[in-house]
């Protein structure tokens, strides 16, 4: 599917998602639930319109570039669909970042304006020479004094429309930059022909608006069809996510696999939860291990359509789909995308054999912003290198085997540092776990896990956490070192950072 195919030449994405639902009489329709606010498609175009005016009072141009760093909120959607309403480019930044990190970004994206709140960064000291600083509450003020524009701004379907900094699962954030039609492809495959969206539709994502994940999950994806967006701005700890859907009663529910991970840990707690309102858990981020997929549908009465997505092609590209899941797979690809698996020389591998994964969309980066030889080291013509690691089994269906640089060989053999978690994860008294590559007195490398317990006081040994891996794998492949730890080196998203993990074993 190509946008080029379908759409005119002349196309705003802030209008199609928000401003279309009024002109064709929708306006009254809900489109944001935000801590008991309920804002109107109507009230949303007239905000976003009003924001674009506020920008082009203030002088920033067509392309110039807008950083929002906010917690989910009204003023968060305004901002991100003002500003591609005005013709600008949006940078959501991650809320968790330091201010060294907000410099360097703001720094890279030469931000026009950075729209901060105060109790995530001062966004004064951290904003470049020469760029406006606002805080939520003076943009809302903007808002409510500015008139509105007429119209969206006539932009371009290949136009710049964000910039999405990657979560930095390897280090260095890179500025992806995606166009105008990117969400309208992601609406038309993963949202309309997987999750099959609609109108009575409430989407409630744990994670967050500027996770690329988030940002489809509980903002474009609902409102391709006019459904409402439940927005949360605080910490998304299971029983806060419990109280969010009682309260609000989400169809769609999209999470992470450690948070998947923790309800069900609360849940074995004696945590109430009621999910009887979702029609649809999705799960994406890193794999789902199985035994989580299996406790979550005994536990719920509910499937987690798990899928495996990038920043770079904006959402999910390999999904299991309703009444076809395979529990610890990724399933298989989102209709209107292509994917291969290669060896090493670029040649397509056969089944059961283990790869790196290609994929072709239209909904993939124009580029990485001001990375000119990254950007050629991952795209060739319409593909792109995941850099992740597959194999397709003989049904068709995809099955991850980690990153390409976290792929170990040990013994000269491959081993997927996915499966020895996979077998870890299914020990009772395991919450989470990690494994990297670890060098051994002879400098050969060898599985290492990190392991997170449900409790203390189910407290396995070394040797019997090895010996639970050894009867579920071949023997090569069980950890020959086993550190228990409090927690995990994540992402806002809740990526795992095994770089942080891969530094540690070697210190």
């Amino acid at each position: 599917m190509r946008a080029a195919d379908t759409l005119p030449a002349q196309f705003n994405a802030a209008q199609w998602f928000v401003g279309r639902h009024v002109a064709q009489g929708n306006g009254e329709r809900v489109a944001l639930v935000s801590n008991g606010e309920k804002l109107t498609y109507a009230q949303l175009d007239d905000e976003v319109r009003r924001f674009a005016a506020a920008l082009e009072a203030q002088g920033i141009h067509r392309g110039e570039r807008v950083a929002i760093t906010l917690p989910d909120s009204r003023a968060w959607s305004v901002a991100f669909w003002g500003a591609l309403a005005a013709g600008a480019v949006a940078v959501p930044l991650n809320t968790l970042l330091k201010a060294d990190d907000y410099r360097a970004i703001l720094a890279d994206c030469d931000a026009r304006l950075v729209i901060a709140d105060p109790t995530i960064v001062d966004g004064a000291a951290v904003a470049p020479s020469g760029c406006t600083v606002w805080d939520a509450a003076h943009l809302l003020e903007q808002v409510g004094r500015t008139t509105p524009r007429a119209d969206y701004q006539q932009t371009h379907r290949d136009a710049f429309a964000f910039f999405l900094y990657s979560s930095g699962t390897t280090g260095e954030p890179k500025g992806v930059v995606h166009l105008h039609h990117d969400p309208w492809i992601c609406a038309r495959t993963y949202g309309e022909r997987v999750l099959d969206v609609r109108p009575d539709d409430r989407a409630f994502s744990i994670a967050k608006l500027f996770f690329a994940y988030g940002l489809g999950n509980a903002q474009y994806f609902p409102m391709d069809v006019g459904a409402a967006c439940i927005l949360f701005a605080g910490r998304p700890t299971p029983l806060a996510v419990f109280e969010q859907v009682a309260l609000y009663r989400p169809t769609l529910f999209f999470g992470v696999p450690t948070a998947y991970a923790q309800m069900l840990a609360a849940m074995d707690a004696g945590a109430e939860a009621d999910f009887s309102s979702v029609r649809a858990c999705v799960s994406a981020g890193e794999s789902l291990p199985a035994p989580i997929f299996e406790r979550w549908k005994e536990r719920t009465g509910l499937e987690i359509l798990d899928g495996i997505g990038s920043t770079e092609i904006c959402h999910i590209f390999l999904t299991n789909e309703f009444g076809a899941c395979r529990a610890g797979s990724s399933g298989k690809p989102v209709p209107g995308y292509r994917v291969r698996i290669v060896d090493e020389e670029g040649h397509d591998v056969e089944d059961e054999a283990t790869g790196d994964l290609l994929v072709e969309g239209d909904s993939t980066m124009a580029l990485y912003w001001n990375k000119h030889e990254r950007t050629k080291a991952v795209l060739d013509g319409s593909w792109i290198r995941t850099g992740d690691k597959y194999r397709r089994d003989a049904d068709g269906y995809y099955w991850h085997a980690g990153r390409s640089d976290d792929m170990l060989k040990v013994g000269g053999i491959w081993v997927s540092p996915v499966e020895v978690e996979a077998a870890l994860t299914a020990h009772e008294a395991v919450l989470e776990c990690a494994v990297v590559g670890h060098e051994d007195q002879d400098g050969l490398i060898k599985p290492h896990a990190y392991v997170v317990l449900k409790s203390p006081k189910q407290a396995p040994t070394e040797s019997e956490l090895q010996l639970f891996v050894k009867e579920r794998l071949a023997p090569y492949k069980y950890p020959r070192w086993v550190t228990i730890v409090d927690g995990l080196p994540k992402t806002a998203t809740g990526k795992i950072q095994r770089f942080h993990l891969r530094a540690r074993s070697r210190a």
